[in-house]
């Protein structure tokens, strides 16, 4: 996709993040996320963040310290910065949602 990674600035903010945070939706059309609301609330465990070169890419965004693309979608890929595995009730639908593309 192109672009960047960068580590989370260290200004008043814990590095790495750890826990649960609101995700906003960009493309609520993304299938990945049918049957879940913006504002729903994901577990991330990470220092570092994507910067993508093109914009048109990011399905979700969440703030922390700065607000990052959470998760892109493009054609058939899709990546999450959260983890599903680890998001409860939210996180296995989303993984249904996935696992019903196939």
């Amino acid at each position: 996709f192109g672009g960047s990674v960068v580590r989370f600035a260290e200004n008043g903010i814990k590095v790495p993040q750890i826990g649960w945070n609101e995700v906003e939706f960009k493309k609520p059309e993304c299938p990945i996320l049918k049957g879940i609301e913006s504002g729903s609330h994901f577990y991330f465990v990470h220092s570092y963040f994507p910067k993508p070169a093109d914009d048109s890419i990011v399905a979700t965004r969440t703030t922390y310290g700065e607000t990052f693309a959470s998760a892109v979608w493009r054609d058939n890929v899709f990546a999450t910065q959260f983890h599903p595995e680890k998001s409860q009730k939210l996180g296995l639908k989303l993984l249904q949602n996935f696992v019903g593309l196939a």
